[in-house]
């Protein structure tokens, strides 16, 4: 079924003692000045920028807040007094960064020598073709190919893409690099190859702000068959060879149309089958295993209910599969005269898994029945199998469950065979599968164990593994030590943490630096999956955790409602009790940890940095949302109305005192802080620049220590910042760098 993501603030990312290189000041009204052993060094001194002050007065139920920064705001992103302040910010993160700028080219370099540059993706079988993805050595970006498929034998879990020079030629049906030549952002977010594999459309995005054209493209000669459509999300479904289905936005970022396409038609003349115009609620769209049914859903962080278009019956346009009730979440898909159903509500919280006749929706059947201890995840379907993910304990798992032929009843499913996995904690995610062979293909990894794709015979209980990621650079997994642990919230709850190390460089006495990253929001689970690029932490004797806090889904659906709403705060406790767990446990102390977060786990770092500001030595908050009062109470703001049910609304009095209390924005005051780093992109649509501008600038302006405090904002990038795959890496790598700084981990250069 593998249910569409929906939109939301959200993105993820992960990031004896030696001589101190440089001293430094950041207060506002300081400067900063670099010393070496041989005396200060070109840099010089590095004056922060000073926001001017321009006070915007808001109030609400009687209190009144003043936004001095609130001019820093420009939706157009085009005011020049606003860019020339971020480009200033950058100027001076870059000057305070220079003395440690050659080392973060080694890290760089470093980082990028364990990736195997030329590689190819595990074919995907599509009719007569292999699909893949190859990358070449020195280029950012992918190019999209094809092989004829020599044989004629079944699908097997053994089968192999021949290569030789007596396999079918490769065909290269796109190559990202040419098309991202004439822009500085660049990223293909949906490919969709036709039924008869003659067409591709493909979904283009140039600037970061996620407003994509979509090309439809001859595969054989690569000719644009028809001029692209304009405006679109990355929902993209071909309805037979000359019919696209797409979803469209609203003028706040809301996925809210669904359209029919013809080839060859221009695109004003598309037809709308449906728009949803309740502005809480955002659309979705995907097909069914079977590629016989397309499914629109309606989607609020509570509700969720289903249409769906019958491929071969069109003319029929949209029929409701579940009903538009309060509280009831469905996802759907299809196998022969059954519908299968996965709902949740407020009763069945952990999600069952039903079954209905195409022909009479309302005569649901269970097939799997709600548990209070295991939460039903996802689910994939094939012609005689069923794959249930789920999660139990925090950690996933696959179940497989053999299906009676087409056309026979369906019942309650018994004797499901687990699949087995080895490490104590790591990560597990469906692959695109075929849904006629009974083969099931997954990904896996762990924290010491790099990203593997298996392919798994659903007759046999055989595993194969096709491909795992190549580390170059000696890397050994054995080398590593996985491990969960269980920190004590405030309030009794048991909270896991997953936890990396070198066990030849940690000696877990209280001396060890450690990186401890957070999300906790949107009912996402951030499992532990493996990271090339961390090593270089890890590999320098710094232990690498993860918090599992409430508002993900780690722990089930109540895990993730008892940290929304009215108990959020449960989210920033939780991390602060795993930080604490950490320093108690002695695997690091308060003056070598530093914490990370990204979006929603820019918002936690932000609101922990207010709660905690002694518990941390450096915090890194990536494109954090942290105006969190200002920007919920904007309705033209993109994502905010749908957001209501996952913040609350601060139009209403108990919600905007709640939210004001933990608002990161709201809630600096004069005190010392730890070294602190921002990112931002400056057309990011998620969480606008502005928010992480304000917030440096607030906290330039009231802090009282003299650490670091830096603001980078990429100008052409969104909100998963630049593109290209070494651009990418070359962020981590500065990042990384402001860590190691932070915990004074740099060695001297020889002047």
């Amino acid at each position: 079924m593998l249910r569409p993501i929906t939109v939301s603030r959200f993105s993820f990312s992960f990031a004896g003692r030696r001589p101190r290189l440089f001293s430094i000041s950041t207060s506002p009204s300081l400067s900063v000045a670099f010393f070496s052993s041989s005396g200060i060094s070109s840099a010089a001194m590095a004056t922060a920028p000073v926001t001017k002050k321009i006070p915007h007065v808001m109030e609400m139920f009687g209190d009144v807040r003043v936004d001095n920064y609130y001019w820093l705001r420009d939706d157009s992103r085009s005011n020049p007094e606003i860019l020339a302040h971020l480009k200033s910010e950058n100027e001076y993160t870059d000057l305070v960064m220079s003395g440690v700028k050659q080392f973060e080219e080694k890290l760089f370099a470093e980082m990028r020598g364990r990736i195997k540059e030329d590689d190819i993706s595990v074919p995907v079988q599509k009719g007569p073709y292999y699909y893949y993805e190859r990358t070449l050595e020195g280029k950012e970006y992918v190019q999209h190919c094809r092989r004829l498929i020599s044989s004629s034998a079944p699908p097997s879990v053994y089968d192999v893409m021949p290569t030789g020079p007596e396999a079918p030629a490769e065909h290269v049906i796109l190559d990202e690099n040419i098309k991202a030549q004439q822009h500085d952002f660049y990223s293909i977010r949906a490919f969709k190859v036709s039924p008869n594999n003659k067409l591709v459309a493909y979904a283009e995005d140039t600037k970061g702000d996620e407003i994509h054209n979509v090309y439809v493209i001859d595969i054989e000669s690569g000719a644009l068959i028809e001029k692209p459509l304009t405006g679109l999300t990355t929902y993209l479904e071909w309805a037979g060879n000359d019919t696209l289905i797409y979803i469209t936005m609203d003028e706040i970022l809301r996925p809210d149309k669904v359209w029919v396409h013809k080839l060859g038609s221009d695109q004003a003349n598309d037809s709308c089958l449906y728009h949803e115009k309740d502005d809480m609620f955002s659309l979705d769209l995907q097909l069914s295993e079977s590629k016989q049914y397309l499914f629109v859903g309606s989607e609020s962080k509570n509700t969720r209910f289903v249409f769906y278009l019958d491929i071969s019956k069109q003319e029929n346009g949209l029929m409701t599969l579940t009903s538009r009730t309060y509280g009831i979440d469905t996802s759907a898909s299809h196998r022969g005269n059954h519908f299968f159903i996965k709902r949740r509500s407020d009763e069945f919280f952990n999600s069952e898994l039903l079954a209905c006749p195409v022909d009479n929706v309302l005569e649901t059947t269970v097939l799997l029945p709600h548990r209070e201890s295991v939460k039903l995840q996802d689910f994939q379907l094939f012609n005689d199998h069923l794959a249930v993910y789920e999660r139990e304990n925090g950690l996933p798992k696959i179940t497989i469950y053999g299906l009676p032929p087409v056309g026979e009843a369906l019942g309650r499913l018994q004797g499901g065979r687990m699949i087995d996995f080895i490490d104590p904690v790591y990560s597990v995610e469906p692959e695109e599968s075929q849904y006629s062979s009974s083969i099931l293909r997954f990904s896996y990894s762990s924290l010491r164990t790099p990203y593997s794709v298996y392919d798994y015979d659903m007759n046999e209980g055989i595993s194969v593994l096709k491909k795992i990621e190549t580390v170059l650079g000696g890397f050994d997994s054995s080398n590593y030590v996985t491990d969960r642990k269980w920190a004590m919230a405030s309030d009794g709850t048991q909270v896991p943490i997953s936890i990396l190390y070198r066990k030849d460089l940690v000696k877990l006495d209280g001396s060890d630096p450690l990186m401890l990253y957070g999300y906790g929001s949107y009912e996402v689970c951030i499992d532990p999956s493996f990271k090339a690029s961390r090593l270089s932490l890890v590999d320098r004797g710094i232990i690498f955790a993860i918090a599992h806090i409430r508002g993900g889904g780690e722990m089930g659906r109540q895990w993730y409602e008892n940290g929304k709403l009215l108990k959020k705060k449960n989210t920033f406790t939780d991390f602060i009790s795993c930080a604490e767990y950490l320093v108690e446990n002695k695997y690091c102390s308060k003056e070598k940890l530093c914490i990370d977060g990204r979006s929603a786990g820019g918002l936690l770092m932000g609101a922990v940095l207010n709660m905690r500001p002694d518990l941390f030595k450096a915090a890194v908050a990536g494109v954090p949302f942290v105006d969190v009062v200002t920007t919920m109470l904007d309705p033209t703001i993109p994502l905010t109305t749908s957001e209501w049910e996952e913040w609350g609304d601060p139009r209403q009095e108990e919600f905007y005192y709640y939210m004001k209390s933990y608002s990161p924005v709201d809630n600096i005051k004069p005190q010392n802080y730890p070294n602190i780093l921002v990112t931002a992109g400056l057309n990011d649509t998620r969480v606008m620049y502005s928010e992480p501008a304000k917030f440096v600038a607030k906290l330039r302006d009231l802090k009282t220590d003299n650490n670091l405090l830096l603001f980078k904002c990429e100008l052409a990038a969104g909100h998963s910042s630049k593109s290209g795959r070494f651009e990418k890496l070359q962020e981590v790598a500065f990042i990384t760098t402001f860590i190691l700084k932070a915990l004074d981990m740099i060695p001297l250069v020889n002047s």
